[in-house]
């Protein structure tokens, strides 16, 4: 009696050779294809970020003036003259950098917390919620310039509003909001809460949604208090979006450019005159455009360095639960 024997299939075959076999009704796998459908991104990247962040960096190497056709290569001269204290460029740039911190250690907390209280309230149902919702989020699709000249009238010592109310009310309506310190960094801290806290209010709150409301059911029945559930519940469940608020929060500040430049013009005596403020001023104003990528390059370092430690204290928070 003859043996019948089954044939191998294509499938088999290619499994003996260790390749992956084609999936059944479909066109075959081809390696490039996911590459194929990334190109587009790659080439904006590439065109985009890679490119100008090493033109930049080349840039940074070189004595660099546009108005000149001479361009020689200094090295690390740049950089050295940065972190010489003795040099024109060195003081001036920390202290840009001291005004940076000083706008970012004052702002952060409030754009933390008061869009929290906001998302707070906003997340409740009452009538009129989405109309609330509009208004507190309206002053963030203004446009820097807007904001900036607005404020840069109200807050004006001798004709501006704010004085004037404050008059009306029995506070002193003598205040030099843009030319005094530390009344200029009170300005320039409360123009920006008003103008951004809208968008962190809108990420807050998707975070308060994406809670389950059976973890507050469960914590009442607990005997939970509202305290112990903001506590135990609230803060925990928006860990991920605290994370992102933090850390954006943190590089917007620092990148601070439009508020000074418009409302104090970084008086008095450049005490509220930031890092991109200085930066923008060095290749911009005074064409030196070597020196200004340097300034760049430590500014950006400086923020990495910063958002890495972000990130490093939230997870070490979660190990800790």
């Amino acid at each position: 009696m003859q043996r019948l024997t089954a044939r191998p299939s294509a499938t088999d075959k290619e499994r003996s050779r260790g390749r992956r076999p084609a999936p059944t009704g479909s066109r075959s796998y081809r390696w490039w294809t996911p590459y194929v459908f990334t190109a587009p991104y790659l080439a904006l990247f590439v065109t985009f970020v890679v490119a100008p962040i090493g033109y930049g960096l080349w840039i940074s190497l070189h004595n660099w003036d546009i108005n000149v056709p001479a361009k020689p290569f200094v090295g690390l001269g740049n950089y050295q003259e940065l972190f010489d204290a003795g040099s024109v460029e060195g003081p001036r740039f920390w202290r840009a950098m001291r005004a940076t911190g000083v706008f970012t250690a004052l702002s952060v907390p409030f754009l933390l917390v008061v869009p929290l209280l906001v998302a707070l309230l906003m997340n409740g149902k009452f009538r009129g919620r989405n109309l609330y919702r509009a208004v507190y989020f309206a002053p963030y699709v203004l446009g820097v310039a807007v904001v900036g000249l607005l404020w840069r009238f109200l807050l004006d010592g001798n004709i501006g509003m704010v004085n004037h109310y404050l008059g009306v009310i029995g506070l002193p309506d003598d205040i030099q909001w843009t030319t005094d310190t530390p009344a200029a960094w009170w300005a320039l801290v409360g123009v920006t809460v008003w103008w951004t806290l809208g968008f962190n209010a809108v990420i807050y709150l998707a975070g308060l949604q994406d809670i389950p409301a059976e973890l507050y059911e469960a914590a009442k029945m607990d005997g939970a208090g509202p305290w112990q559930r903001f506590r135990n519940v609230t803060l925990p469940g928006l860990r991920p979006v605290l994370l992102f608020v933090v850390n954006s929060t943190l590089l917007a500040s620092a990148n601070m450019f439009g508020q000074s430049y418009l409302i104090t013009n970084g008086a008095p005596a450049d005490q509220t005159k930031t890092a991109i403020f200085l930066i923008a001023e060095t290749g911009l104003r005074r064409f030196e455009m070597g020196s200004a990528s340097a300034m760049s390059f430590v500014l950006a370092a400086a923020l990495m360095a910063t958002s890495a430690l972000v990130f490093r204290l939230f997870r070490e928070r979660q190990e800790e639960r």
